[in-house]
């Protein structure tokens, strides 16, 4: 992308002015389910006491795991196989604590509400027992503390019980870096539509090797998005802390540009408006998988 801009939602005053209150911006240049998930899993260190939940005071005074935060205590994440895996979203009912491996002492917290004031989509990835691995919007760490690149997406335990299934996700995106193409591919692995897609320029490239997903899509007319939504993933940039000179924590967007085409953005993914319109049909929570 081009410059740094400041995200407002166009949909409502409320919105618009959360987004204000938070400052985020956009690359612009260079009932408790009854669900199965798959059983694969890398299983956390299990606890010889019996769970105990955190009072509610406790949990709001966890970091939240969100756009432009950077715990710890999160688990750098990627797994390939994810798309075919992550094939449900969910939603919570409160502030739900997130946890490590060892599943003892709560890390972080993810809200309810995201940053636009909608309801958190959430996307288990693993099942261990009565935890279910999530991915986050939030960061690991900074690439600039990280000596060969931060993690591009992070992850965390949460507890089953919490979680409420929403939405099944039959399809999800496929972002070839080196192919300039963003791809809606189904759950049997076949392209149901392919566009091309101007991607990261080479000081600020596109992460390649990651797996996000979707969490938010918007109008913002402070970037002209006034047509076609913002789709905004989970996912970071990888080689740098700010690549868009902002304080969204490096998050690659997938939005419309008149330029479309080329290595020329700061890490997020431009497409024309017929195909953001074609992923913005897709349920938010759908994975996006970007390869080289």
């Amino acid at each position: 992308m081009t410059r740094t801009r400041t995200v407002r939602v166009a949909s409502t005053t409320l919105a618009t002015a959360l987004l204000l209150t938070l400052g985020l911006t956009a690359c612009t240049a260079p009932s408790t389910t009854t669900g199965t998930k798959p059983t694969t899993s890398r299983s956390a260190t299990p606890t010889a006491d019996p769970y105990v939940a955190p009072a509610a005071a406790v949990v709001a005074t966890l970091p939240e795991a969100r756009y432009d935060a950077v715990i710890g205590g999160l688990l750098p994440f990627y797994d390939a196989k994810i798309p075919k895996t992550a094939d449900e979203t969910y939603t919570i009912s409160a502030d739900a604590p997130l946890y490590g491996d060892d599943h003892s002492k709560p890390v972080a917290r993810l809200a309810a509400k995201n940053f636009l004031g909608d309801p958190t989509v959430v996307v288990p990835v693993k099942v261990s027992g009565d935890w279910a691995m999530v991915m986050t919007p939030a960061r690991q760490a900074l690439p600039s503390a990280v000596k060969d690149g931060a993690a591009a997406q992070s992850a965390a335990w949460i507890r089953r019980d919490l979680l409420t299934k929403q939405t099944a996700l039959k399809d999800h995106v496929v972002i070839s870096v080196g192919k300039q193409t963003v791809s809606i591919v189904g759950s049997d692995g076949k392209t149901v539509q392919e566009f091309p897609a101007g991607v990261g320029a080479g000081g600020t490239p596109t992460p390649t090797g990651v797996i996000g997903y979707i969490q938010a899509r918007y109008l913002d007319p402070a970037q002209n998005q006034t047509v076609h939504p913002i789709q905004l993933t989970t996912l970071h940039s990888s080689a740098a802390d700010e690549p868009y000179g902002g304080n969204d924590g490096g998050l690659i967007g997938v939005h419309y540009e008149s330029v479309a085409r080329g290595a020329v953005s700061h890490g997020c993914v431009r497409l024309d408006g017929g195909a953001v319109d074609a992923v913005n049909a897709l349920p938010v929570g759908t994975v996006v998988q970007i390869v080289a």
